[in-house]
């Protein structure tokens, strides 16, 4: 039975540097569901900041199924979001951020009860000295060409 607890904490040290805090900023209901007895349909903001570059805090906002099948998680939110990020302070990136172009993932969010996420990369444009973020939404078998982007001036 001890194993279990390991393999959990084996398996939480082995995912990437993510965002490590994630914090609900607000919310505002869309559709009334159920005649108000559940959750409503609502667009939700959420704000994280990025683990390896100091100073930047980005802010995505996302639609969020209410309903029954939203209270349960079992409902598929619509792949639509919006992504803006700022400078909090001094912006310094870490030496061991992922720079190339396939970038490195900072944030993800299940948007689905199986195989789809909104998830945001980080992208290092090193000649025009800004840091930029995709947010995108992963399915698994057709994808999704929604997406955001969001820059962020190196200082």
């Amino acid at each position: 039975m001890r194993r279990i607890p390991a393999l959990a904490l084996g398996l939480l040290l082995a995912v990437p540097a993510m965002a490590q805090e994630t914090k609900e900023i607000g919310h505002v209901n869309t559709a009334l569901t159920n005649l108000g007895l559940t959750r409503s349909h609502r667009v939700v903001v959420e704000r994280f900041d990025d683990p390896k570059v100091q100073g930047v805090s980005c802010f995505i906002s996302q639609a969020r199924t209410g309903g029954i099948s939203g209270m349960v998680g079992l409902a598929e939110d619509p792949a639509r979001f919006a992504l803006s990020c700022t400078a909090t302070g001094p912006v310094r990136v870490a030496e061991d951020a992922r720079r190339g172009e396939r970038g490195e993932r900072v944030y993800e969010s299940d948007t689905s009860l199986f195989f789809k996420e909104t998830r945001v990369h980080r992208f290092i444009d090193e000649e025009r000295g800004v840091v930029v973020y995709l947010a995108w939404s992963t399915r698994l078998v057709e994808g999704s060409p929604y997406n955001a982007v969001a820059a962020v001036p190196l200082r």
